[in-house]
């Protein structure tokens, strides 16, 4: 009898073990979060990404009654605070604040130890920030179908600038001159600041830059704004018409954050961020400092929501990156 007890005990215990963590598992996910939360911002303090950040995260302390604490974790186009989170376990004690850069277009450019689609746990998807499409005043023309006409007739004489190579606004710029069928050439800089002051002394015809960024020297004159790259129209600037609607329907282009977990993330931890999200995302307060910084909140969705818009916006870029020959940085 005992023998025959000491032979089946390992699978007992076994059974037990995992019938255990079957119950344990709802109830952990109820109880969370018990202790501070961790959220990796990849970018360093003061950028736009850690200034969403933080507003949502402070929402998210609130309605949990728990600290969620953010860790700038700066480098490699976000990629080392991404790595950090894809290497962390799935307890939902270290999540990631992603932009668009770190998960949808640095791995086509860089080589990362991540894997964009699988290694993340998608929980919510927070907001969207545009590029404004702005021109030098000498060059003639006063809409976006005015500045394709220009292109098409002066083939390789607009130059574009952009923040650098393989930024949000360089990848825009790229896919512009291939929905639009023209030529310009690309002129990267070392960030936005020296980019947009070129730009304002002539040396560059066409820029693609954060609204907040160019707007008193378009309101100055010295800068001639013609479309937003987003899908609709901006609360900052109503009276920007969208490049789609202006020029090229379907045209896309915004800087996205997205809150996520590492892979493997228990579904019910990711269903209670991501409800708080949604309530923090509805505060207008919030809104009203997203809209001051030419960005938006996202409209409440789910899970699954974010994972498709983020499959769709890395494909997107993949393709942009491959026509365009940009090679990756080793």
């Amino acid at each position: 009898m005992n023998a025959r007890f000491n032979r089946f005990a390992p699978s007992l215990f076994a059974c037990a073990f995992l019938q255990a963590a079957l119950f344990a598992s709802p109830a952990s996910a109820q109880s969370y979060p018990e202790k501070p939360v961790r959220v990796i911002v990849p970018f360093p303090p003061g950028g736009a990404a850690d200034i969403v950040a933080r507003q949502v995260i402070q929402g998210l302390s609130a309605g949990f009654g728990t600290q969620f604490i953010v860790d700038n974790r700066a480098g490699a186009g976000g990629a080392i605070g991404a790595e950090t989170v894809a290497k962390a376990a799935p307890d939902g004690y270290t999540l990631l604040f992603a932009s668009s850069s770190a998960l949808s277009i640095n791995p086509h450019i860089s080589k990362v130890s991540y894997d964009a689609l699988r290694d993340f746990s998608p929980i919510a998807l927070i907001g969207f920030a545009p590029n404004v499409l702005v021109i030098h005043p000498s060059v003639p023309a006063k809409s976006v179908k005015e500045l394709i006409a220009v292109a098409k007739s002066r083939p390789g004489a607009l130059n574009f600038g952009s923040n650098g190579t393989g930024t949000l606004s360089h990848l825009t710029g790229e896919l512009f001159m291939q929905r639009a069928g023209i030529k310009m050439v690309h002129i990267p800089y070392k960030g936005a600041s020296p980019a947009t002051i070129d730009t304002i002394a002539g040396n560059v015809s066409v820029l693609f830059a954060a609204y907040p960024s160019v707007s008193s020297q378009e309101k100055a004159g010295r800068l001639r704004a013609l479309a937003v790259t987003s899908a609709k129209r901006v609360e900052i600037a109503p009276n920007l018409p969208t490049v789609a609607e202006a020029a090229l329907p379907g045209f896309e282009s915004s800087q996205w954050w997205g809150l996520y977990g590492p892979a493997g993330l228990q579904a019910p931890i990711v269903n209670r961020v991501n409800a708080e999200a949604n309530k923090v995302l509805k505060n207008a307060d919030l809104k009203k400092r997203l809209a001051a910084d030419g960005a938006e909140p996202a409209a409440a969705g789910t899970p699954q929501q974010l994972a498709a818009y983020h499959r769709a916006d890395f494909e997107k870029w993949a393709k942009v990156v491959k026509a365009a020959g940009i090679k990756a940085e080793y």
